[in-house]
């Protein structure tokens, strides 16, 4: 019979009995709200033949849907702390494996290529605010052989993630993102779903991985220095931001921007993937003369 891992009263009596307590380094808040894990699942699992990369489970309260649901379920814990409570919170599960490990320096590669071979892969998880984007740009930048990630980051890093392209609520990781996958927001989660209660509400993302970036850049370790170069001083005009960024002179930028038909006047939010590709293009071509 499972254990009922919302309820608050069987999670501190399993805490307690392991002698676990809180990591508030590790942004530990565990869900206690039965409706969100099932609904997480559900979209992030299309069929029985799938199989689930899970980080950070915590308890397992999200791994235990998972498992109802896919053919495998890895779930990468880093705290070891919580892996001797993940073996007893999963034992009725034959389909999940507990690695205890850093998913920033893990090869997932190499695991995907050992435990899922020629499988569709998801990942899905309840992702710790502190490293939200690091996460989320190592499961993008290494071009993985998986179809989406499901995860619930902060309500507003959410916003940030998901808004549209060329709106003022987009930053550097809304073009990060939207060059690798499509991006959208699946439900907002109240801070009192949780265990410790964070300070702010939550939302579950869902970024579908594309075949292909939707714009070509010569040189695509140049287009995110761009990018970063644009939004890290975003209320300056992008030649101004992008001149500060690059260490390049001013006018040297202005040239660039005017060979590329954007204006240096405008701001890094104005900007749209394909104007970014192009100043990448007219500054890579400069750069290799």
């Amino acid at each position: 019979m499972s254990i009922q891992l919302s309820n608050i009263g069987n999670i501190k009596e399993i805490l307690t009995r392991h002698g676990f307590t809180f990591s508030k380094s590790l942004g530990q808040n565990f869900l206690i709200n039965p409706t969100v894990c099932p609904r997480m699942a559900d979209y992030s699992i299309p069929d029985k033949d799938t199989c689930v990369i899970e980080v950070g489970p915590g308890i397992g309260v999200l791994t235990c849907e998972l498992a109802k649901r896919a053919e495998k379920v890895i779930a990468i814990e880093l705290d070891k702390r919580l892996i001797p409570v993940l073996d007893e919170t999963l034992s009725e599960f034959d389909n999940v494996k507990i690695i205890n490990d850093d998913i920033l320096k893990i090869d997932l590669k190499k695991l995907i290529a050992e435990e899922f071979p020629d499988k569709n892969v998801v990942v899905c998880a309840n992702l710790p605010y502190y490293i939200t984007s690091p996460v989320i740009m190592k499961l993008l930048e290494e071009r993985l052989p998986i179809t989406s990630l499901t995860v619930m980051v902060q309500k507003e890093a959410a916003k940030r993630i998901c808004a549209e392209v060329g709106t003022r609520q987009c930053g550097a990781v809304t073009l990060a993102v939207n060059y690798y996958a499509k991006p959208e927001i699946l439900f907002e989660v109240s801070a009192g779903s949780f265990m410790p209660a964070p300070k702010v509400d939550s939302a579950v993302i869902q970024l579908g991985i594309l075949t292909e970036p939707p714009v070509k850049a010569d040189n695509e370790e140049l287009l995110f220095r761009v990018i970063k170069s644009a939004f890290a001083q975003r209320r300056k005009t992008i030649v101004n931001s992008v001149s500060s960024g690059l260490s390049m002179p001013k006018a040297q930028i202005a040239e660039i921007l005017a060979d590329a038909g954007v204006s240096g006047n405008a701001r890094a939010e104005q900007l749209t993937l394909k104007q970014f590709a192009d100043i990448t293009d007219c500054l890579n071509s400069i750069i290799n003369d």
